[in-house]
């Protein structure tokens, strides 16, 4: 297996060092290519004086999925990894992914085990069944692809700001192509998830988005998006009773919500006729080539 590892990073340069100091002692042969940007935390002096990394790329969007796209397309090897700057690698990680390609997967993802004050949680596997496609989920900061897969795929979808595996996974099963998972392909975050904004436009936006362009307008579309939705008010106005939330928060995003579902929906649309081909992605990979402003190889 010629591996490449991809690591996505943003204002986060203690986190990269040590998800890469992890890298270089769990999988020491892999080719690691970081695409950072625009970073203003000194991560690029940091990377520099590194010989462990084979390539960096500066891009000046702020998107992941473009980062995504720009490390994959400068990565050479024949199996892509991305792993978030976020997480450090197992033990056991290199050989699970090793293993599950040998096995004959294309797509390989395990749990990632976060930190809480109550110790190690790890999610599990994460399945739905959507207008008959049966649909496997995986952690973008935690997925091993064989490049051919990656590219049947065209990569991630740069409309999207949030939501790129998710939107992935939803295509990867429209070609019919199964994500593995493995208990052994397992990192380790020192995300807790916690402290994060809630931005309901730009989450019901993309959700909308993702599932006209993937499944068309159709009634199962807007019963899960509107299940969401309603899941979302509930938890909120459980809050406001408790008094730990102002009833101002659940009407104002009940309205912004609904907005964004419909512009999601047209972006949707739009997106879906624009690329009609399997991918079912308008902004891909094979989209542009001008996403990196600067290259360090040290290949």
């Amino acid at each position: 297996m010629d591996l490449s590892v991809v690591v996505p990073t943003l204002n986060g340069r203690d986190r990269l060092r040590a998800c890469l100091d992890a890298l270089a002692e769990r999988v020491p042969n892999a080719e690691v290519v970081v695409v950072n940007g625009p970073s203003a935390d000194g991560t690029t002096g940091m990377l520099q004086e590194r010989d462990d990394v084979s390539a960096l790329v500066e891009v000046s969007d702020r998107n992941l999925n473009v980062a995504r796209n720009a490390g994959i397309a400068e990565s050479t090897g024949d199996v892509v990894a991305l792993v978030g700057q976020d997480v450090t690698v197992e033990e056991t990680w290199r050989d699970g992914v090793a293993a599950a390609m040998d096995d004959g997967a294309t797509v390989v993802t395990g749990p990632v085990h976060r930190a809480v004050r109550a110790g190690m949680t790890t999610e599990s596997v994460e399945t739905r069944t959507i207008a008959g496609r049966d649909v496997t989920y995986f952690a973008g900061e935690n997925v091993a692809f064989e490049r051919e897969t990656l590219e049947s795929v065209d990569g991630f979808d740069e409309n999207l700001h949030t939501g790129g595996a998710r939107d992935c996974a939803h295509r990867l099963a429209g070609q019919g192509r199964a994500v593995t998972w493995s208990s052994s392909v397992c990192v380790e975050s020192g995300d807790d998830g916690e402290g994060v904004e809630r931005d309901w436009g730009t989450k019901y936006r993309a959700l909308a988005y993702r599932m006209v362009k993937n499944y068309g307008p159709r009634l199962t579309v807007f019963r899960r998006t509107f299940q969401d939705a309603l899941a979302d008010a509930r938890s909120v106005a459980r809050e406001v009773v408790a008094g730990d939330a102002e009833p101002s928060l659940w009407f104002g995003g009940g309205k912004q919500v609904v907005g964004s579902i419909v512009l999601g929906a047209v972006d949707g649309l739009r997106a879906r006729f624009a690329d009609r081909s399997e991918s079912r992605n308008p902004a891909g990979l094979s989209s542009r080539s001008d996403r990196a402003v600067e290259r360090y190889d040290w290949r």
